[in-house]
Formats: C-alpha cells, structure tokens, sequence
C-alpha cells in the first residue's frame, strides 16, 4: 500500500486545492492530508478560517482518507508518526524540494516528494483571490 501525505494551510477552499489533493490521491491507495496550524503559518497572511474548521472541511473530502494537525513545534514531526511513503507539494506551494529531501534524509525518513506542477486556471482559484474579491465587492 502507498501512502500519500499532502500538506498545506487549505484556507477557504476552492478548485486549487481539490486538484492538488485529488493529483496527490492518484499517486496512491491512501491520502493522508497534514492541515498547518494557525501559529505556523508564517509565509503568508494568516489564515480566515481557523485550524480545527480547516481540518474538518479537509477531512470531508471525499479524496482525502485521513487529515490531521500539523505539529505545533516540529514539521517532520506527522511524518515520523505516519510514514508516508510520498510527500506530496502543490505548485506554489513555497517549500524548498531540495532542503526538504536533504531533512528528510537527514531523519531517516524515506519518503519520495513530489510536485504537483498541474495548476487550476479560474478566476477564484486562490484563498488570496477570493478574499481579494470579497473586499472588492462587500466592503
């Protein structure tokens, strides 16, 4: 059995994020979804929607088998517990593969990463688009 980790903030969710979960499910028998935490969320604005909704609007997709909080201290730290197989990036998403492979062979962790590069083109296809809009159109 290959299991699939994919990670991400999942803020406001929209069709980007249910093609890079439903790539990642294809590239396995299981997916396993890591949702970051609100505290770690450093690379870009914090998320609207807090983490304990953004984990089970995560965990209802029908694509994802099992999601789960991120570590509050350590980002290696689900991966250790749940030992995916494959770990999987979105396009855009701002981790460094090379400084992850090297961390993970580091641990001992054997995890293959893999970038989702396929990208959805609409309008709203961004957390960042849509709140760009709401503030457009209701503020």
């Amino acid at each position: 059995m290959t299991r699939v980790m994919a990670t991400g903030t999942f803020d406001i969710l929209h069709p980007g994020h249910l093609l890079y979960l439903e790539r990642s499910r294809a590239l396995g028998d299981e997916l396993v979804v890591v949702v970051a935490r609100d505290a770690n969320v450093r690379h870009k604005p914090k998320p609207v929607i807090p983490e304990d909704q953004r984990l089970r609007m995560v965990s209802a997709l029908k694509m994802v088998d099992m999601a789960v909080l991120g570590s509050r201290t350590d980002i290696f730290e689900p991966v250790r517990d749940l030992r995916p197989d494959i770990i999987t990036l979105g396009y855009d998403q701002y981790m460094d593969e090379s400084w992850l492979k090297e961390e993970l062979r580091r641990r001992g962790l054997h995890a293959r990463v893999v970038r989702i590069s396929e990208r959805e083109t609409c309008e709203l296809c961004s957390s960042r688009q849509i709140v760009e809009k709401i503030l457009k159109e209701r503020c």
